[in-house]
């Protein structure tokens, strides 16, 4: 008798047995008042306060690699957690403008071998990128915002 309904069970009107779920209001919108979570997908929650702090230092460790680990931490959970946020655009604008010109540095040191200037002052350039991004991690670690001494500022 796995088709009839037990004894707590009752038949649901469209026919199927167990006990229905709940299901949201019409139109969408609750008793309750708005979402905290406004303007997120479904599944996009805000981050805790140490999530928080280990996505913004991983951002600025990121700037070893570039914009680009900045970049996708800022597109991605900018809108999740302000202090992720916040410090992932300040190191998203001070590594845009270097890795752009150390790419550039290196596509001219292939084009013309002669030039390794061009090379050394691209290593130059990820070797400031390097200290600048490990110096402002260890403090945003330590739950401190962090400037950097020159930045452009690009991205507001």
């Amino acid at each position: 008798m796995a088709d009839s309904p037990g004894r707590d069970e009752q038949p649901r009107p469209d026919g199927q047995h167990g006990t229905p779920q709940p299901r949201p209001p019409a139109g969408g919108s609750d008793q309750r008042g708005p979402s905290p979570y406004q303007g997120m997908s479904a599944d996009a929650q805000s981050l805790t306060s140490a999530e928080d702090r280990q996505w913004a230092t991983i951002a600025h460790f990121g700037g070893i690699l570039g914009c680009v680990p900045s970049l996708i931490i800022y597109l991605v959970l900018r809108d999740r957690g302000p202090f992720t946020a916040q410090e992932s655009k300040e190191a998203l604008n001070f590594t845009l403008p270097p890795t752009v010109l150390a790419l550039f540095l290196y596509l001219l040191a292939l084009i013309d071998p002669i030039s390794s200037v061009c090379a050394v002052l691209a290593v130059l350039i990820w070797i400031a990128l390097t200290v600048f991004s490990v110096r402002a991690g260890v403090r945003v670690n330590k739950g401190e915002p962090y400037r950097y001494p020159v930045n452009l500022r690009l991205i507001h």
